[in-house]
């Protein structure tokens, strides 16, 4: 694994965890002074997450009792890590899981490092930037890079290492094994079952993509991977998967009958169960964009991962482009919004200590001042409605759901009445924090309400729990500017109803 900046970097060491519906991955690295990544140690257990969820979207004990005790070996290789080295996400069966923080908060204590869970397009955009760097630099044209896993399949069309199309289909191998061969059943007309249901979730996509092209297409992670091992070691091609062979394989497991009877070279026992949904995936997606070849990659999500973070030291953070771009894609008035975040970040770091605000948030407060009247591009009127409805349900590349989440609170509380039940959207223990970020955004756009005008100077600011107070070092501002004096005294009857007191 190499990095194409040649940049001179902090060595250090980095692990990427993937939660995946199927199988927990983790790479562990080490990145050294040129951006060099190296790795030292991979590891995979088969968990089986999403055979673990119910119909009514709940983990069974069971199935979080096998992702606790992979993460705590997992942990045990990582335990010394600072958390800023190590990235862990959760997928498509946390994203579905209705007691998902529940299950977080043991699950973060069994790693002994934070878990976020990401959508299925940023899902999508990790795993072709892991793609990516694992293919020949000087490949040309466009890529298309698919990868099946438990629940869902990514679908990715790109050019060098930015993706421009992404998809991320709700079908993968657990999820078609268990609806559609059920009990291991392999008959024909399960197989016609699973095909035609593939398909139907791709019809939305394939016009697009087929028009679009691609000049090589390539596969990800295990069930790909699985898909080729097996037509090497039956004798049916030396490399690459074609729609021919997929069928040859498949009849073979259809003569078997049963998943129990199934004898095919290179497949595993543990990949048996699943072997069948995520080949019926794989051939529907051929069929329905008219692939010809595949290639198999050894990069996927992890190694996405590890070159995201790589990107994050060099200064080039995929969160900072999509905050810039919804900038301009909503024509958001950069230069006021600039001073709202230097602000912003003032009030920050001479509130953090008191406060005890980590360093992370001020990096939260900062895009969300960025982006606090991104609702303007809707209407005036309860604009920082409209953006807070924007930022929770827009796909954000680069930022997992928890960050969004914070996003579209601080945007939706930054003005006007405030209600503790806005914050429910975030994990309970994280309301206080979540309060004072508000408090200091809205504050930040208080004093730039002019748009025009600095903000008048702070000389002390005095802090409590749940108090804030402010001087200012021109005392004249009480008479020169009253407007603003008497928005102060709107946001003292504002804060009051969070239990917060603004004294100025």
């Amino acid at each position: 694994m190499t990095a194409d900046s040649g940049a001179e970097l902090k060595p250090r060491k980095l692990a990427a965890i993937d939660l995946g519906s199927n199988s927990f991955h983790m790479i562990v690295v080490q990145l050294d002074a040129f951006g060099q990544v190296n790795v030292l140690d991979r590891l995979r257990e088969s968990v089986r997450l999403g055979g673990g969820l119910d119909a009514k979207g709940h983990l069974s004990l069971e199935a979080q009792e096998r992702a606790f005790a992979c993460l705590l070996r997992f942990g045990e290789r990582i335990r010394d890590f600072p958390s800023e080295n190590v990235t862990a996400v959760g997928t498509n069966t946390l994203r579905q899981t209705k007691n998902a923080r529940e299950f977080l908060h043991l699950a973060e204590e069994a790693l002994g490092h934070p878990i976020s869970i990401i959508s299925g397009r940023e899902e999508a955009r990790l795993i072709y930037l892991g793609v990516a760097h694992s293919l020949v630099k000087d490949q040309q044209g466009k890529r298309f890079v698919m990868d099946i896993g438990g629940g869902s399949t990514e679908l990715i069309i790109g050019q060098g290492y930015e993706p421009l199309h992404l998809e991320s289909l709700r079908m993968g191998c657990v999820s078609s094994s268990r609806a559609f061969f059920p009990d291991g059943k392999l008959s024909k007309s399960c197989w016609e079952k699973a095909v035609t249901a593939a398909h139907l979730e791709l019809r939305p996509i394939k016009a697009a993509y087929r028009e679009i092209g691609w000049e090589s297409a390539t596969g990800a992670s295990g069930t790909i991977r699985a898909v080729k091992k097996v037509i090497q070691q039956t004798g049916l091609a030396p490399y690459g998967i074609t729609l021919e062979h997929m069928y040859k394989v498949r009849d073979m497991m259809i003569e078997a009958g049963h998943v129990d009877k199934l004898k095919l070279a290179g497949l595993s026992e543990e990949r048996r169960p699943v072997f069948a949904g995520g080949l019926a995936v794989l051939i529907a997606v051929f069929e329905a964009l008219k692939i010809e070849r595949m290639f198999v990659s050894d990069g996927a999500l992890r190694e996405g991962l590890v070159y995201d973070r790589l990107e994050r030291y060099q200064h080039e953070d995929t969160r900072d482009k999509t905050v810039s771009s919804w900038q301009q894609r909503f024509q958001i008035d950069r230069a006021h919004a600039e001073s709202v975040r230097e602000t912003a970040h003032k009030l920050f770091n001479r509130c953090r200590d008191d406060w005890k605000l980590a360093c992370h948030l001020d990096d939260l407060l900062g895009w969300a001042a960025d982006l606090h009247e991104v609702g303007l591009a809707i209407s005036h009127s309860g604009y920082h409605k409209h953006g807070g409805y924007l930022l929770e349900n827009a796909d954000l590349p680069g930022f997992s759901t928890e960050e969004q989440r914070w996003l579209s609170v601080l945007v939706r509380t930054h003005r006007q009445k405030i209600s503790p039940k806005l914050f429910e959207l975030l994990d309970g223990e994280h309301y206080q924090s979540a309060l004072y970020l508000s408090v200091l955004l809205r504050l930040a756009v208080l004093l730039h309400r002019s748009h025009k005008e600095a903000a008048p100077r702070i000389e002390r600011i005095k802090l409590g729990r749940n108090r804030i107070e402010l001087r200012f070092e021109d005392l004249s501002l009480y008479r020169r500017h009253p407007l603003l004096f008497a928005d102060l005294e709107r946001e003292q009857a504002y804060l009051k109803a969070v239990k917060v007191e603004l004294v100025f």
